[in-house]
């Protein structure tokens, strides 16, 4: 295995494009980047001249890496112009020796994270130490081979993001679910009662209860080994029962405490920091009592089913305007159980919210399922990563690796059959079909549509797929010839042109059309040769 200096083969070097003031362009600050992916959760799309003055322009032939606090592991591979705060670095990389997306990868590597985490400077705002960044030596295997180790990271990425868009589904789900069963929209909505919260509650007296304060409980009496749980904000701040830090306290502790024990069916609701997140303990939870931070509710089984009430506290927009509107921290965001008493809430039959209750816990099964999924896959995807970056990894095998990931293709041909075909690139014109603002013609993408068309074999014809090549290609062919200009994204008259030629070859048989069952759609294939 090679190494290089990053300082040697992915300099620091911003874009030459230059926007004019009014040009309305993104700009990209830390909070928008997905610690572990480089995702972009939210695109701001502003003129130039707001820019300040501690900023950079970035284009797509740079990686994007976050110097602060560099534990948070924020790397981005920009797919567009842009302007970017300068506590992110635009590394280049030399495309002749180093992969861009290879790049992405090894910086947001577990090895690299760790690594670099402990080079840093600061307190308050620790900052990656520069000098021993530039320093470091990046593994180089083939480029061939680094673009096979991306190629099969993102297929990895690609299932994880999935998995994790399906858990925001059900959420959504569930939430359109509740909305359409105890909205103001339900048809029976405005024939049930709203009641305060403590009229759903056990008639016991202690059936609402905050946790001990003061010197009653304190943090030096917890062990990590004891024998009863202590419940606070954490195991609850998601919204749904998870065992965070684990708090003990003796017995002996206990029986000073045990009214402020908690029962399986209970709700519990943070007051403190985070509040109005809400949980519902489960059946099999141990010997357990909450901290000052959590209000916890035994409810009357009989009206009211413990996971509609916790549902609607964290869920419900007209219970969480009250809650906010009852916060009365100084300091801190809080509430107290008086305040929780008094929040009005529907009820509706118990048969209604015990159906609810039903639906919920289905899903919630669902969910724990992908969670798995998505755990044994980021280990997978760890432990890829790390063969890969040691050179351990057999790359003769990256096609096989990834279809086994992905499961069996629907065809044999909508996957490449060698690693050779990927991943494919439109070929470089043998003379000179572009003018000097890289806007593509038609002789240019004729030849390169011909081209990938006879590459995809008898897989499926994408205008669209076609034309994210073109555009990668036009960045490829500018940074080849160290052209100052930068490539013009292709218009809706390119897109209309490729649709002519399409129906064209389709025309003269030289492209077919079939129905794919699958998607319920018709498909356009390639032929044989």
């Amino acid at each position: 295995m090679n190494y290089a200096k990053l300082s040697d083969v992915a300099p620091a070097k911003a874009s030459d494009h230059r926007p004019r003031h009014e040009d309305v362009v993104w700009h990209l600050g830390l909070e928008q980047i997905e610690s572990g992916t480089g995702v972009i959760h939210e695109r701001n799309f502003l003129p130039a001249r707001e820019a300040g003055s501690s900023t950079f322009v970035f284009d797509q032939r740079n990686v994007l890496y976050s110097k602060l606090r560099p534990y948070l592991n924020k790397v981005v591979c920009p797919d567009s112009i842009g302007i970017a705060t300068s506590e992110l670095v635009p590394l280049r990389p030399d495309p002749s020796k180093l992969d861009r997306r290879y790049l992405c990868y090894y910086l947001r590597s577990l090895a690299f994270v760790s690594w670099i985490s402990d080079k840093v400077a600061g307190a308050k705002m620790p900052r990656a130490k520069m000098d021993a960044f530039w320093k470091h030596e990046i593994p180089l295997p083939p480029l061939e081979d680094q673009k096979r180790i991306a190629y099969l990271l993102s297929k990895v990425e690609g299932l994880i993001a999935q998995r994790k868009q399906h858990l925001q589904q059900l959420d959504d789900l569930l939430k359109s679910v509740f909305h359409d069963m105890f909205g103001p929209s339900s048809p029976r909505f405005s024939e049930w009662p709203m009641v305060p919260i403590s009229e759903l509650a056990a008639s016991d007296r202690r059936s609402m209860r905050t946790g001990p304060f003061g010197s009653n409980l304190l943090h030096s009496e917890f062990n990590e080994d004891g024998d009863v749980a202590v419940l606070g904000i954490d195991n609850a701040v998601n919204n749904k029962f998870e065992w965070g830090q684990r708090r003990f306290i003796t017995l002996e502790k206990y029986e000073q405490l045990k009214n402020y024990r908690i029962y399986p069916g209970d709700v519990i609701i943070t007051i403190m920091g985070t509040i109005g997140r809400s949980a519902v303990i489960p059946e099999d939870i141990p010997l357990a009592i909450n901290t000052k931070h959590l209000a916890a509710i035994t409810v009357n089984r009989r009206i009211a089913n413990p996971t509609y009430l916790s549902y609607s506290i964290h869920s419900s927009p007209h219970i969480q305007k009250q809650l906010a509107s009852k916060d009365r921290g100084a300091i801190m965001s809080g509430l107290n159980l008086t305040l929780i008493k008094e929040t009005l809430i529907p009820r509706p039959s118990v048969d209604l919210q015990d159906e609810f209750a039903r639906i919920h816990d289905r899903t919630q099964t669902l969910q724990g399922r992908l969670r798995v999924t998505i755990d044994r896959l980021q280990t997978l995807y760890d432990a890829l990563a790390n063969l890969a970056f040691e050179g351990e990894l057999d790359l003769s095998r990256t096609t096989a690796i990834a279809e086994s990931i992905e499961g069996e293709p629907e065809n044999e041909t909508d996957k490449p059959t060698t690693i050779e075909e990927l991943p494919f690139e439109l070929p470089t014109p043998t003379k000179s079909i572009l003018d000097d603002s890289a806007r593509v013609n038609q002789e240019a993408l004729h030849t390169w549509l011909t081209a990938y068309c006879q590459h995809k074999g008898r897989q499926r014809i994408s205008a669209d797929e076609f034309l994210k090549l073109v555009d990668k290609k036009l960045m490829d062919m500018s940074i080849e010839r160290n052209a100052e200009w930068l490539p013009q994204s292709v218009d809706l008259s390119t897109y209309e042109q490729v649709r002519k030629w399409i129906f064209e070859e389709l025309k003269y048989n030289r492209l077919k059309q079939d129905y794919d069952n699958e998607s319920n759609r018709i498909r356009v294939l390639a032929t044989k040769d």
